[in-house]
């Protein structure tokens, strides 16, 4: 009777590992740190990883995905992730993870100040992992604005 125990500690594990590496992932972005972040993905481009930055088009394998990293780091002086909705569905050795990414970001100094002005953005995503014998690595990430209410909605007047 221990299998199905010992079935459901290693699911655990094996979620607990994923959400580790889901945190790691922005976490790396936090801190503008590149070379943790490129640890993160799948190496090598056997099987190609993509990525999806709001608005941008879709970036396939791995040294084009890193480029686009560099280039966020290089253009953003501060940003902050605080994740909700946090998600992770798993089937053998592939990983799923949605959730909400409430991103808190500063682009350059404008003069006189330390950073520029902080703007906020809500972005859904999807992250996919991936298991290799090194842990849990990112194959997919894909973000997608969430469109704000403006608070502007007419109403039509029924006397018109």
């Amino acid at each position: 009777m221990s299998a199905p125990r010992d079935e459901h500690e290693a699911a655990a594990a094996d979620i607990a590992a994923v959400e580790q590496a889901n945190t790691a992932f922005y976490e790396a972005m936090e801190r503008g740190d590149l070379d943790e972040l490129s640890a993160l993905w799948l190496p090598g481009e056997d099987l190609t990883v993509s990525c999806v930055h709001p608005g941008w088009p879709v970036l396939t394998g791995r040294g084009e995905v890193l480029r686009s990293y560099a280039l966020i780091m290089a253009d953003t002086e501060y940003i902050q992730f605080f994740l909700t909705d946090v998600g992770v569905s798993m089937t053998g050795d592939t990983a799923l993870v949605t959730c909400t990414e409430n991103i808190l970001s500063g682009g350059p100094a404008e003069e006189g100040n330390d950073l520029g002005p902080l703007v906020g953005q809500l972005v859904v995503a999807t992250n996919v992992f991936r298991r290799t014998p090194e842990g849990w690595k990112l194959w997919s990430h894909h973000g997608s604005p969430v469109l704000a209410e403006t608070g502007e909605e007419e109403d039509e007047d029924p006397a018109s």
